[in-house]
């Protein structure tokens, strides 16, 4: 064999370098640096190929042959690494992938032979028709196969503990203080930061967790409230993988679509790396939770996967103007101008201590229909009307004296400020509100007559203006809207329609 030379691509797996950013983290604190593992550089693509790796290794060991069909449910990562090594090992290959995903990612597993599946995003995880559950059905179905099952499968994280881990802590030599990543199947932050713990217990781990995920709010709350549909590929879930543990976190910070986008495309143009959504995602959210910290501090970020897979999506112009994700197409709106719309007034919560008669009276005098309820800061659920009177209809020893705090209810959607209102459409179409949080404060609530409203107001400005154009008229000043950082002004939703 060549002197120097690798048996296989396999062998190229792993070894990837860190790179420090210098342009992106303007604005830090002097000694705050963030560096970022280039996991991208793998030869599958992505860090998943140590997972198809650990997978295909723990399913040799009992008793997969080749000739055997891999089959599993992908965002497009884990299928292109265990493409890769079934190339090699003599496998089929069969994955089931959410329909949300980039054509180039169909196009590079069909490019190793692998049939693929598509399935509708925006159904739930337990749906017959979502890409976890078909996945399972076509393995059950499929003489020989071998389910990958990463969502469920411990050599998820046992990869990253016997490997990632022990590569950052060479690298570097543990000189480092935090470490961040995207919240996917959980595999990559529930190995190496277990490794990484134990090496070095004062370390800390930040999860980074896009709006409309479960993650977020359950870390925060401990509520599971609902999740919705994102356009960021690769990281957050509407279900809890058992891979997960989400006990290894210090922290968490939520991005939204737009951020991790635009960060994604910054990466490429000013740091010159080029990296997938997940990435932009992890490095935006690696930065929204350094500011403010004092130095020295020595960040490292995880980038899962290289940005060639979303050239027709993340960096394509007229993709991200049609989904308003460049700021010269605002699309119909954000959460924040409902907020302006209804004027500066304080938001109202309550706490899980308050008695029921005194929640009645504050819904009654404000004319809504529920509460976000609030204890030491933190967001503890909702209270509504239906849930007062299901309790005072029970009867029993129950009263109007009573505490609320059996009535909190997880029937409602967290967003931000910045969430588009094409999204917040979905949301309210499962949850009866959607909470809007800014820097984990409550800032308001936003109801569906909230945003029936908005629409209605803004589609008669539209023909007004229209008629004005119509004739000749001199089109009005439009409003002048107060800035979004002030958001936490608004006042609690409208009163909801009753059925």
């Amino acid at each position: 064999m060549m002197h120097g030379a690798l048996e296989d691509i396999t062998k190229a797996v792993g070894n990837t370098p860190i790179v420090r950013l210098n342009r992106v983290t303007q604005g830090l604190a002097p000694g705050v640096e963030i560096y970022v593992k280039c996991e991208y550089l793998n030869p599958g693509g992505s860090h998943k190929d140590r997972l198809a790796w650990n997978l295909l290794r723990r399913a040799e060991e009992a008793g997969l042959e080749p000739g055997g069909t891999i089959v599993e449910a992908t965002s497009g990562n884990t299928g292109a690494s265990l493409a890769l090594l079934a190339a090699i090992r003599g496998y089929k290959c069969v994955f089931v992938m959410p329909d949300k995903m980039s054509q180039e990612k169909v196009s590079n597993l069909r490019a190793f032979g692998a049939r693929v599946v598509m399935c509708p995003t925006a159904v739930d995880a337990d749906d017959p028709r979502s890409y976890y559950k078909v996945s399972r059905r076509i393995a059950d179905e499929t003489p020989n196969s071998f389910y990958a099952n990463q969502y469920h499968n411990p050599a998820n994280p046992e990869a990253h503990y016997l490997w990632t881990g022990p590569e950052i802590w060479k690298q570097t030599h543990g000189d480092i203080d935090v470490f961040v990543a995207g919240l996917g199947t959980g595999g990559t932050v529930s190995g190496t930061g277990k490794y990484l713990k134990e090496k070095k217990p004062g370390l800390t781990i930040v999860g980074v967790d896009p709006v409309g995920s479960l993650y977020y709010d359950f870390v925060k709350t401990g509520r599971i409230t609902k999740p919705f549909s994102y356009k960021v590929e690769g990281i957050g879930e509407d279900f809890f993988p058992s891979t997960m543990n989400l006990k290894i976190l210090d922290d968490i910070v939520r991005v939204d679509d737009k951020e991790c986008f635009l960060m994604t495309r910054d990466m490429t143009r000013l740091e010159g790396l080029f990296v997938g959504g997940s990435g932009g995602a992890a490095v935006a959210g690696a930065i929204k939770w350094a500011k403010g910290k004092k130095g020295p501090l020595k960040i490292l970020v995880f980038l899962c996967d290289a940005g060639q897979k979303y050239v027709s999506k993340i960096f394509n112009d007229d993709w991200m103007r049609e989904n308003g994700f460049l700021d010269e197409e605002p699309g119909i709106g954000v959460v924040a101008d409902i907020l302006h719309m209804r004027g500066k007034r304080k938001i109202v919560t309550t706490t899980p201590q308050a008695k029921v008669k005194d929640v009645i009276a504050t819904l009654k005098q404000l004319s809504i229909s529920q509460l976000p309820v609030v204890e030491k800061g933190k967001l503890r659920g909702v209270v509504g009307e239906v849930d007062l009177l299901r309790h005072l209809v029970s009867g029993g020893q129950k009263s109007a004296s009573s505490p609320i705090h059996d009535l909190v209810e997880s029937d409602y959607a967290t967003v931000t400020p910045d969430t588009k209102l094409e999204l917040l459409q979905g949301v309210l179409a499962d949850a009866r509100a959607a909470i809007v949080m800014e820097r984990d404060a409550v800032v308001g609530i936003v109801t569906k007559i909230d945003l029936i409203e908005y629409l209605a107001k803004k589609n008669a400005e539209a023909l007004v203006a229209k008629s004005d154009k119509a004739r000749g008229a001199k089109p009005k000043a439009a409003p002048k809207v107060a800035p979004r950082k002030k958001a936490h002004k608004k006042a609690n939703g409208a009163r909801e329609r009753r059925a």
